[in-house]
């Protein structure tokens, strides 16, 4: 997957741009506030439905404007295993590819977006069409943070490797916000039964899809980690489904929860308060790590997710580095750049300049500058 045109107008501090990326490795400059991550956000935006640094209607529209426009076009290739040795046609073309095209126009209360010619009613049908995968300085929340990011990381894989997914996905949505509503107006035993039911068919297989993807990401992170960060030690990732299941089955935890629940308004047990944690051999637990070893550890999950995608799908997603050289040291830089040059996936690396470790391993990619809100090809 790889994409070949990249339109934005009116984000941020872009009235209007046209971009169009390498396959391989892309570097774009700028100094601190040109814009260059605003290109990586308008990718994030398209792959998400938000971007990694807070909703439409917090700063994305450029100022005086109405709304944002967001158009990209992308080779999306049919068929194949995994891309570290997708084999060629027999001529030694590249691999059958499909054209596909999204646009998005987004006012932070209102959207419309369309895909490959068609209207869409949901985010959700675009951002599994387009894979972005992106590592910025906020990162490190995954592994720090609250829960709900790591509940959107393995939802975010699934509805890429899942067919199924999205749909269960929709349908516990949809429960949990009428029970809630039921609850905020202490309804009926007679009415909360039946929601609570559609509550444990939906969420029994919805916990089951997320752990068996955590479990299918283990062998990679665990290779990936004792690369970047072996001084954690042996690394094993565990799934919280956000009840005791070893104890009840959600529908018995649901009817526990109740006079609780009751109380409070809101729904307190399921897989909407679902978590993963990582265990370190040679580290008490994940808050012991350092804001160091926490972006490493971030960086570990996102790098086995894009694996893990590429084999599932036969492609690999865009991958994203925001301000790499500030995130990483030259060593750490090296040994990133390296592993995702063998990838074959197209990648996007800002910064005020190139990476320094990037003379250590590639002779040539595409330099791209954002100056004055503008952004042009460099040679």
């Amino acid at each position: 997957m790889h994409v070949t045109r990249l339109d934005i107008h009116q984000f941020r501090r872009f009235e209007q741009v046209h971009l169009s990326p390498a396959p391989g490795l892309n570097v774009i400059t700028g100094d601190n506030g040109a814009g260059k991550t605003s290109v990586l956000e308008a990718l994030h935006l398209m792959a998400y439905g938000r971007s990694f640094r807070g909703r439409v209607r917090d700063g994305l529209v450029r100022s005086g404007q109405s709304a944002l426009e967001v158009f990209v076009e992308w080779q999306s290739c049919v068929g194949g295993d995994d891309a570290r040795a997708r084999p060629s046609n027999a001529d030694g073309a590249d691999p059958v590819a499909r054209i596909r095209k999204a646009g998005l126009r987004h006012a932070g209360h209102a959207w419309e977006g369309r895909l490959d010619g068609q209207s869409v009613t949901h985010l959700g049908e675009m951002c599994a069409a387009l894979a972005v995968v992106t590592f910025e300085p906020g990162s490190h929340a995954l592994i720090a943070g609250a829960g709900e990011g790591r509940r959107r990381y393995l939802d975010w894989g699934l509805f890429h490797v899942e067919p199924g997914f999205l749909p269960l996905w929709r349908r516990y949505s949809r429960a949990l916000k009428q029970r809630n509503a039921l609850l905020k107006a202490r309804a009926s035993d007679t009415q909360l039964d039946a929601w609570d039911h559609e509550l444990a068919e939906a969420g029994e297989p919805l916990g089951r899809h997320r752990e068996h993807y955590l479990t299918a990401l283990q062998p990679g992170f665990s290779r990936l980690a004792a690369e970047l960060a072996p001084t954690l030690g042996e690394t094993r990732l565990g799934y919280l489904p956000g009840w005791r299941r070893d104890d009840l089955s959600l529908a018995d935890a649901l009817l526990l929860a109740r006079p609780r629940d009751l109380q409070s308004g809101f729904t307190s047990v399921g897989p909407h308060r679902a978590d993963w944690r990582i265990e370190f051999s040679a580290v008490p637990g994940r808050e012991a790590l350092s804001r160091g070893q926490a972006k490493l550890t971030a960086l570990t999950a996102l790098l086995a997710q894009a694996e893990h995608h590429a084999a599932a799908c036969g492609e690999w997603p865009v991958l994203g580095f925001d301000d790499l050289a500030s995130e990483l040291d030259r060593s750490h830089q090296r040994r990133v750049l390296q592993w995702l040059l063998a990838s074959r996936a197209q990648i996007f690396v800002t910064g005020t300049e190139p990476p320094s470790a990037l003379a250590d391993v590639a002779s040539r990619f595409s330099l791209f500058h954002v100056e004055q809100g503008q952004v042009t090809r460099g040679s």
